[in-house]
C-alpha cells in the first residue's frame, strides 16, 4: 500500500518536502501544479520542479493544462529537465484554474481526454499518473473520460469523490467513487478527508483493492498522519506535537538562511504552516499564530502549544 502526500499551493514547496521526509519518511510526494503562464513555465514552478530532482523527497511532478499545446510543452520541458514520472492534474476544483479550462473542467472535455492520451503515447519513456475529480458540476462528467483512460497505461489514477462546485465541503460522493473504482483498469488511489489512521483504516477496509491512499490537508494539519497510517498505529497527542514542532523548528530554520526580505517574509512563510492544525495545537495557540505580527508575538504563541 503506497502513501501519498497531495501537493497543496502555498505549502507543500521544496523545502517542506524535504524536511517532512526527512523527519517523518515514508510517503511520495508531488510539486505544487506546475502551469504554463504567458506560453512559459513559471519561474518559481521551474525552480522547484529543478529541486524535486535533486531532494530528499522522493517527488513526482504535477502539471495543470487547458489544451494539447500546454500540455505537451510542460510535459516536454520536464523531461528535458530529467523527470522520469508526471503527474496530470485534473482535480483542481479552484475557479482561477477551472475558468480557464484546466483541473476538474477538464475531466468532462473531449479535446483534453484526446491531449493526454497522445501525449502519454508520444512519451513511452516517462512514467504518467493522473489526479481527477468526478466533474465540475455532474459527477457523471467522469463517465466521458473512462474510456480513454482505459486505453493507456498509467501508474495510478487518483480520484477525489466531489466535483469541482463542491470544493472542499459537503458529502463524498463514495458511491461514484465505487463506480470508478470498478470502471478503471489502472490501479486506483482514493483521496478525500482523511485525518485520522483510523479513517484510512476504513477505507482500507472498506476498498482492499485500492493502490493507495492520498492526503493531503490531514497531514498538514497532522504531519505524523502518513506515518501513522504506515504503521498501523495511532501516536501520542504528545509525540505528535513534540515531533511537530520539531519540523516546524528545522522549517523555520531553512526558511531563515534561504529567504532574504527579513522578518516579515520569513513569518509570512512559516504561519501557513499552522492552517490546518487548530485541532492537533489547540485552538487557542492556533488563534494566536494566526495574529503575530512579527516574529517576537510569533513565538510567543508558539509557547502557547502545550
Amino acid at each position: 500500500m503506497k502513501y501519498y502526500f497531495a501537493p497543496v499551493q502555498g505549502h507543500t514547496d521544496a523545502p517542506y518536502r524535504n524536511i517532512h521526509s526527512r523527519v517523518y519518511g515514508s510517503a511520495i510526494y508531488f510539486t505544487p501544479f506546475i502551469r504554463i503562464e504567458k506560453g512559459e513555465l513559471r519561474k518559481k514552478d521551474e525552480k522547484d520542479a529543478e529541486a524535486a530532482l535533486s531532494g530528499e523527497a522522493k517527488t513526482i511532478a504535477q502539471v495543470i493544462f487547458r489544451d494539447n499545446i500546454e500540455l505537451s510543452t510542460l510535459v516536454a520541458k520536464l523531461k528535458d529537465m530529467g523527470h522520469k514520472e508526471i503527474n496530470i492534474n485534473m482535480g483542481c476544483p479552484f475557479p482561477l484554474q477551472t475558468a480557464k479550462g484546466r483541473g476538474a473542467a477538464a475531466v468532462g472535455r473531449e479535446d483534453c481526454a484526446q491531449a493526454v492520451r497522445e501525449v502519454i503515447e508520444q512519451h513511452p519513456d516517462i512514467e504518467f499518473s493522473l489526479k481527477m475529480r468526478l466533474g465540475m458540476s455532474d459527477d457523471n462528467e467522469w463517465r466521458a473520460l473512462m474510456d480513454t483512460l482505459n486505453s493507456i497505461t498509467l501508474s495510478h489514477l487518483t480520484v477525489h469523490p466531489r466535483v469541482a462546485q463542491d470544493q472542499y465541503s459537503g458529502d463524498l460522493r463514495m458511491e461514484k467513487f465505487e463506480e470508478v473504482l470498478v470502471a478503471s483498469r489502472n490501479p486506483v488511489v482514493y483521496n478525500g478527508d482523511i485525518r485520522t489512521p483510523q479513517e484510512a483504516a476504513g477505507i482500507l477496509e472498506k476498498y482492499p483493492g485500492i493502490s493507495g491512499i492520498m492526503i493531503g490537508r490531514g497531514a498538514l494539519g497532522r504531519p505524523s498522519l502518513i506515518s501513522e497510517c504506515i504503521e498501523g498505529q495511532q501516536w501520542s497527542r504528545e509525540k505528535r506535537v513534540e515531533t511537530m514542532l520539531s519540523f516546524h523548528d528545522a522549517l523555520l530554520d531553512e526558511y531563515r538562511e534561504t529567504l532574504i526580505g527579513g522578518e516579515h517574509q520569513i513569518l509570512s512563510k512559516i504561519k501557513p504552516f499552522w492552517e490546518y492544525a487548530e485541532s492537533e495545537i489547540g485552538r487557542k495557540a492556533w488563534k494566536s499564530i494566526r495574529k503575530a505580527t512579527n516574529m517576537a508575538k510569533y513565538e510567543t504563541a508558539l509557547a502557547m502549544i502545550e
